[in-house]
């Protein structure tokens, strides 16, 4: 077994003897014995199939538009340091409100459609990337940046060849670390705006129902394991790409 997999099967085993011992009622915690094969059922199961698509989507979608913009930010922030010491007293203060404190805000900006689940996750996914890239110039050689001026370079040519390139590892833990947060805020917005299809959703249902507490974990469960799995081919193509860099970014 996969060492990574092995704190997975213990909270299985501690939730299975928890629930089976009545520590927790078995009607509230229902037993991962009846979860699993429950989410199972439910992969068959078409709608249930398009509610993970929507979510998987969204999260993905706002993955991209994170990436698109923390990126080219964080090079600027990094690489400028007016514009740095200018734009890091709003920065700060933008980055600890939760987006689950924004979903009000966008739900009358952009109503219950599929973009105020992105948009929210965006809002999350931005800042360790940014934050990454902006650590990653701090670290860049400066004997790198003399050099590629020493022959020419424009400063955006020292940016794109020089600085993108060295900082590229810092990014991708960021974006491992934002994927994580995109799909928890997509799911939370699903959860609790109730206006457009998702795991989110699906669950909200099933728990309004109040008899489906399977149903409602069987979501809970695939929605983690669909993170761990983004989180694992995250590593694997960060281990791939740049096996001689161990970056240690901010929030790692």
């Amino acid at each position: 077994m996969p060492s990574g997999l092995v704190g997975m099967v213990g909270l299985f085993a501690v939730w299975e003897a928890a629930s089976r011992s009545e520590v927790v009622p078995s009607n509230y915690l229902v037993p991962p014995s009846i979860v699993l094969p429950t989410m199972v059922s439910m992969l068959g199961d078409i709608e249930f199939l398009r509610a993970v698509i929507a979510t998987v989507l969204a999260a993905v979608i706002a993955l991209a538009i994170a990436v698109a913009v923390a990126v080219p930010a964080g090079l600027v922030l990094g690489s400028v340091p007016a514009v740095r010491r200018a734009a890091m007293t709003l920065v700060e203060f933008l980055r600890p409100i939760p987006s689950v404190a924004l979903i009000p805000l966008a739900m009358m900006t952009f109503g219950t459609g599929p973009e105020t689940k992105i948009t929210l996750a965006v809002y999350a996914a931005v800042w360790p990337i940014l934050f990454n890239t902006i650590y990653a110039l701090d670290e860049l050689d400066p004997l790198h940046v003399d050099t590629a001026r020493a022959f020419g370079t424009s400063r955006v040519g020292v940016l794109t060849r020089v600085a993108l390139p060295s900082a590229a590892p810092f990014v991708l833990t960021g974006v491992r670390l934002s994927a994580a947060m995109a799909l928890a805020v997509v799911v939370s917005t699903e959860l609790l705006s109730g206006g457009t299809p998702g795991i989110g959703r699906y669950i909200m249902v099933a728990n309004s129902s109040g008899s489906y507490m399977d149903e409602v974990l069987a979501g809970t469960v695939l929605a983690g394991l669909i993170g761990y799995a983004a989180n694992a081919g995250l590593e694997r193509l960060h281990r791939r790409l740049f096996s001689w860099s161990t970056p240690k970014g901010v929030d790692q």
